[in-house]
């Protein structure tokens, strides 16, 4: 069952749950469109960086050893709408990033991840909270990220760090 999916991005609108509806959690069922087979599954933020290739490595081994599938998440660039058209608020937009096409098939070519079920799954906004939401979906039993190196962490908070802070389950962060 290996293989990969795109989904939307989850800026894009979502149905929203109706208040008046009789049952709102069949509701709340119908707005999360997961696999059922990656559900409790393993998520790991994967951008084919070095450190994110030691998480996936990590990953691997975690999801197979507790024989769950595993979710590899892409989360793709957006830029603020003010950057090309000087409007007033911010509105973001996604920008094209084919970066996950090409990720998705070097994994589909990787032996490695044929020991376990796997699904990409992309993502367009924040790191962390896309990787939270993603954990949300799936009701992951874990989150496994790379650390960040370099001056961007320094100044802006590491992903891992600021994952660790807000996630709602166990984060494991890689060296």
């Amino acid at each position: 069952m290996a293989g990969h999916e795109f989904f939307e991005p989850a800026d894009r609108k979502r149905p929203v749950a109706d208040p008046t509806a009789a049952d709102p959690l069949a509701a709340e069922e119908s707005r999360h469109s997961c696999d059922p087979a990656f559900k409790h599954g393993v998520v790991v933020g994967f951008d084919g960086s070095t450190s994110s290739e030691r998480a996936l490595a990590y990953a691997i081994g975690m999801a197979h050893r507790s024989g769950a599938g595993l979710i590899i998440v892409h989360v793709a660039n957006r830029l603020p709408t003010t950057v090309w058209a000087g409007c007033e608020p911010p509105v973001f937009v996604d920008v094209p990033d084919h970066r996950t096409e090409v990720l998705g098939l070097e994994l589909a070519c990787a032996d490695y991840l044929a020991e376990v079920p796997w699904i990409l799954v992309e993502r367009g906004g924040d790191i962390c909270h896309e990787l939270e939401e993603v954990g949300v979906e799936y009701e992951a039993d874990a989150i496994v990220v790379g650390s960040t190196h370099g001056l961007v962490g320094r100044l802006f908070g590491s992903v891992a760090g600021r994952l660790a802070k807000r996630a709602k389950r166990p984060v494991v962060v890689i060296p």
